[in-house]
C-alpha cells in the first residue's frame, strides 16, 4: 500500500465537514448534545421479538429517521427456538462492528485516506451455562469479543492502525460494552 494521493482527494462518503461544524455547535451549546436514543420491542411468539426504532431526541428537538427500521430477533434452533432472526447477542456484535467500522470511514475521511476495503470479523465468546441456569458461576455475557480487520487503504500500516485506534477512542458502542452503564428495568 503506497500513499500517493493528493491532498484532499478521499471520497470516502463521510462529509467530515457537517461532522466538524456539529462539533462546533455542540461545544458552544453543549445542551445541543444530549440525545435520547429510542427502541421499542413487541413479543411475538416464544423467543421471537420484534423492535423498531424510528424517532430519538436530539439538538434540543424530537427527530425521525427517514424511515422506520425493523429487527427481527430469536434463538437458533439449537435452543428449540424457531431462528426467526439473530440472536440478540449477535445485534451487540453488529452495533459493535458497526459503529467501529463509521468510525474508520470517518476518521479516514478526516486525514484524507483513501478506503478500498474494510471488512470487520467479530466473534464473542460466551459460555451458556450461565444464561441456562446450568452454572450460577458463569456470566450471562461474552467473556470476550475479538474484532479483526482487514483494511484495504492508500495508506501505510501504521496509519491504518492509527485509524482503528482513533474509532475504537470515539465509538460509543466500544464505550458502553467495555464500561459500566446504569440499566434500570421497570414494569408500568
Amino acid at each position: 500500500m503506497t500513499d500517493t494521493k493528493d491532498a484532499g482527494s478521499a471520497d470516502n462518503g463521510v462529509n467530515v465537514g457537517a461532522l466538524l461544524a456539529a462539533r462546533e455547535a455542540v461545544s458552544e451549546t453543549p445542551e445541543a448534545a444530549q440525545f435520547k436514543w429510542r427502541a421499542t420491542c413487541a413479543w411475538q411468539n416464544g423467543t421471537h421479538s420484534r423492535s423498531s426504532v424510528e424517532g430519538y431526541f436530539g439538538l434540543g428537538d424530537e427527530q425521525r429517521h427517514k424511515r422506520e427500521f425493523v429487527f427481527d430477533a430469536d434463538h437458533p434452533e439449537t435452543f428449540a427456538a424457531e431462528d426467526n432472526g439473530a440472536t440478540p447477542v449477535e445485534y451487540v456484535l453488529v452495533g459493535l462492528a458497526s459503529c467501529l467500522t463509521a468510525g474508520v470511514a470517518s476518521v479516514a475521511q478526516n486525514r484524507d485516506i483513501q478506503l478500498k476495503s474494510v471488512t470487520a470479523t467479530l466473534e464473542g465468546d460466551m459460555d451458556i451455562q450461565g444464561i441456562l441456569g446450568a452454572d450460577a458461576d458463569v456470566r450471562n455475557g461474552f467473556n470476550a469479543i475479538k474484532v479483526t480487520y482487514q483494511i484495504d487503504a492508500d495508506a501505510s500500516a501504521d496509519d491504518i492502525e492509527a485509524l482503528v485506534a482513533q474509532s475504537q477512542k470515539r465509538s460509543a458502542v466500544y464505550d458502553i460494552i467495555t464500561n459500566p452503564t446504569n440499566v434500570t428495568v421497570e414494569v408500568e
